[in-house]
């Protein structure tokens, strides 16, 4: 007799784990939904969204395509934008749980991998805020899924729906390039290298790289601005994490108690005779996870990887973990820490009883940071989620308070894409034009029309501006105490009388 047999048939799939997890996802991070403030970077996606390209500096087309609808959808309501990876989240979660039943896995094996996905930082970061790894999670999953089928079955055009995954997946974060590489040396090292003598395969690179060819060729007319932000980054902004230092960050960012589960799937899939058809995702793993320490990449770039990995790791426990009540212990404490943790990385508590948290637990909001810059009270996540709408009244009130003739050709001059974009989108109802920027896709778009001849700025050092503008005065301050460091406690000037030409080129920052 099966555990869901005292339920009435028409019930019985709504007490899978997946069902169960997924929804628990979903409740959890609606309760959180629009709890602070939009993201800087979901401000960029939406201006992006806003002026529709193939590509753009920093990511592919699709996460600002989505950005653009959501932001109409929604009538600018952040709780609706933070429905999308809400939803996506509780997906990823149900979907870990459903992998597991296909790799064979029974009920235990469903709910410790959907429970790992469902506590796990990185996922509870990645459901509250829209970013490029929106997808990630799913279109790797969905890949995995067709190697696993054509293990199964040997139908080789499991391809073909491979190819529409990737394609999707580079459209979402170039990130998925890491994956293919990881991907293409598991397969060698599988039976499924019979694959490359057969057509489908062939066939699904092509349905991949017709549904990227767009995007590609916009790289390519723009001279591959991506791979200049990328070298940008790798030299001066990511972390430079040493092996051992970046595998612990791994453990970290899915939560101690998920490690041994995931670390299992690992060696399951590699070692394991009853999971070795599917040692490509262990070869994956080791690749990705190589690649990153290589460039300097940040600790994240993996983590799609870990709901296959958690899926694996549940089944192999299950299959050593007979007793009841281990198995109930094991599950429970995976629900009573991740509930616990929560505040980590959804916005449940208000920020100062958020801030008391991590104090009482003795937490650096430095913590797992992937990036160089300075922290204040909270993290890098949670920091950049506050000061926009006071940075947008600050500097209308500037701009309004100039004189007619100054007011008629002053612009705002963003720092970074994240003051720019918030001018954008917060200064329109008050008045202000569209802010420039020489930051990532700004610089693209350009000074339209401007000379800057009247320049509103926030922060900067007040000696480099003299040297540029005859006047410069302080004319308003931005005090947020919950922002970014670089972006509270500063003044906003307005300069005026350019005394050497505009250069727009010497503007370019790319990073």
């Amino acid at each position: 007799m099966t555990q869901t047999s005292s339920f009435p048939a028409s019930l019985r799939p709504l007490v899978r784990p997946s069902v169960i997890l997924g929804l628990a996802t979903l409740v959890l991070h609606l309760a959180a939904a629009g709890g602070y403030g939009f993201f800087r970077d979901e401000l960029y996606f939406i201006v992006c969204g806003q002026r529709l390209a193939w590509g753009y500096v920093d990511q592919p087309p699709l996460i600002p395509l989505i950005s653009r609808f959501l932001w109409q959808a929604g009538g600018g309501s952040l709780w609706v934008f933070q429905l999308c990876p809400a939803i996506v989240m509780a997906v990823t979660v149900a979907l870990t749980a459903e992998f597991a039943a296909a790799l064979g896995g029974g009920v235990f094996a469903q709910a410790l991998a959907g429970l790992c996905a469902f506590g796990a930082p990185v996922l509870l970061i990645d459901g509250t805020l829209l970013t490029t790894d929106l997808l990630q999670p799913l279109t790797w999953m969905g890949c995995a899924w067709c190697l696993v089928k054509l293990a199964q079955t040997g139908n080789e055009k499991w391809w073909l729906a491979f190819g529409a995954f990737a394609g999707v997946s580079v459209l979402g974060k170039y990130l998925f390039a890491f994956f293919l590489a990881g991907i293409f040396v598991g397969i060698l090292a599988t039976p499924l290298r019979r694959s490359f003598l057969k057509p489908w395969l062939w066939l699904g690179a092509l349905l991949a790289l017709v549904i990227v060819s767009p995007n590609l060729l916009w790289q390519y007319q723009h001279g591959w601005p991506f791979a200049e932000l990328a070298r940008a980054g790798v030299e001066w902004k990511n972390r430079v994490l040493p092996p051992g230092a970046y595998l612990a960050q791994e453990v970290l960012m899915m939560g101690p108690l998920a490690a041994p589960v995931w670390i299992l799937g690992l060696w399951a899939f590699g070692i394991r005779p009853k999971l070795a058809a599917y040692r490509a995702f262990a070869v994956a793993w080791v690749v990705v996870v190589a690649l990153a320490i290589l460039v300097h990449g940040k600790d994240y770039y993996a983590a799609p990887l870990y709901p296959i990995l958690l899926a694996g790791g549940g089944v192999w426990l299950e299959g050593v973990m007979k007793r009841t009540i281990s198995r109930a212990a094991y599950a429970g404490a995976l629900a009573v820490l991740s509930l616990f943790f929560a505040p980590l990385g959804v916005p449940i508590l208000p920020v100062d009883s958020f801030i008391r948290f991590e104090q009482m637990l003795h937490l650096s909001s430095s913590a797992g940071t992937s990036e160089r810059s300075a922290l204040g009270e909270l993290p890098q996540y949670y920091a950049d989620q506050f000061g926009w709408r006071e940075m947008a009244e600050k500097v209308a009130a500037v701009y309004h308070a100039l004189p007619p003739a100054d007011q008629a050709q002053a612009v705002f001059f963003g720092r970074n894409y994240g003051e720019a974009a918030a001018i954008d989108m917060f200064g329109r109802p008050l008045g202000l034009p569209p802010a420039i920027s020489g930051h990532n896709n700004y610089y693209l778009w350009g000074p339209m029309g401007h000379n800057a001849n009247v320049v509103i700025v926030a922060g900067g050092k007040p000696d480099e501006y003299r040297a540029a503008y005859q006047d410069v005065t302080v004319a308003g301050r931005i005090d947020n105490p919950y922002a970014m460091p670089y972006e509270t406690n500063i003044p906003v000037y307005v300069l005026r009388g350019l005394k050497v030409p505009f250069n727009w080129k010497g503007l370019k920052h790319f990073e």
